[in-house]
Formats: structure tokens, C-alpha cells, sequence
């Protein structure tokens, strides 16, 4: 009796190492499966973000070889305007004019009320172009500048088309 109740749990013994070494080849077999797609997944997010970065940022100064090289003005004897530089020039100078009392006169909008328009975020789209959100914290617009570097590195701004959305 104590020959067949050790076989028996001889016998049960070798059943549960057989059933714990297949959980345990499954589950890892599991987890490198759900990790692989997982990380093709996380892989396909990264490259679809990248791409529409990429398409955001299409018009824009940063990445415009042909607008940058507008700054290059040593062929005709001037000087060099490192466009890493202007950008935050430019978007300080014209963000600096939202303390006028009437607003940023760059809006295209005379003060509505109360409140004032003042531009909110600016994009630099090429060596000429801007688009700027502004709004007096009711009504909100765009509008599209013109922006001048002189011979001084004096900047000056033109409206050329606003926009006031309706509420």
C-alpha cells in the first residue's frame, strides 16, 4: 500500500511539474507576443505622429531651406540673419506690442468694448509670412502679416488680411 501511494504521488508530482513547465512556457511565449505588438504599435503611433508633424510644420520657417536662404544676403554684400535667431525676435516684438492700451494694432481690430485684442500665438510661415491668432476674451481671429527685416535689423510689420470669427 505504501509502494502504490508513493507512486501515486510520484506520479501526480511529475503531472504538476509537466503542467506548470507548459503555463509557464506559455505564458512567456504570451508576453513576448503581446509584447511585439505592443511595440509595433507604439512604433506605427510614433512614425503616424512624426508624419503629421512633418505636415504641420511644412509652412514654416524652420523648415524652409528657400525662405532661410532669403537671409543669406552675403552674395550682394550684406550680412547673414540666422533665422534661428529672428524667429524668437520677431514673435517677441510682435507679441511686445500687446501692451498698447488699445490692444496689439496688429490684429486688424479696434477694441471691441472693454477689452482689447491682443495676439495670442504667432507662426513665422516663411521669410515673409505670418499667421497670428489673436482674440479679446470673448470673440477670437487670425491674421495674416507681412513682416520686414531691414538693412538695420529693424522689424516692421503690415495687416494683410484679418479675420474675426462670430461668436
Amino acid at each position: 500500500m505504501k509502494k502504490s501511494l508513493m507512486l501515486y504521488l510520484f506520479i501526480l508530482a511529475i503531472l504538476m511539474n509537466v503542467f506548470t513547465y507548459m503555463f509557464y512556457s506559455r505564458e512567456v511565449k504570451f508576453g513576448q507576443e503581446r509584447y511585439d505588438k505592443t511595440t509595433k504599435k507604439l512604433r506605427d503611433s510614433i512614425n503616424l505622429v512624426t508624419t503629421q508633424l512633418a505636415d504641420a510644420n511644412y509652412f514654416s520657417l524652420e523648415h524652409n531651406e528657400n525662405a532661410q536662404n532669403y537671409f543669406d544676403n552675403t552674395a550682394s554684400g550684406g550680412k547673414v540673419i540666422l533665422y534661428e535667431k529672428l524667429i524668437p525676435v520677431v514673435t517677441e516684438k510682435l507679441l511686445d506690442l500687446n501692451a498698447n492700451p488699445n490692444g496689439n494694432p496688429y490684429t486688424g481690430q479696434d477694441k471691441i468694448g472693454p477689452n482689447k485684442f491682443i495676439i495670442n500665438k504667432v507662426k513665422i510661415l516663411n521669410h515673409r509670412w505670418i499667421i497670428a491668432d489673436y482674440s479679446n476674451g470673448e470673440l477670437w481671429g487670425e491674421v495674416l502679416l507681412k513682416y520686414f527685416v531691414d538693412n538695420d535689423d529693424k522689424i516692421t510689420f503690415e495687416v494683410n488680411q484679418t479675420w474675426l470669427y462670430q461668436k
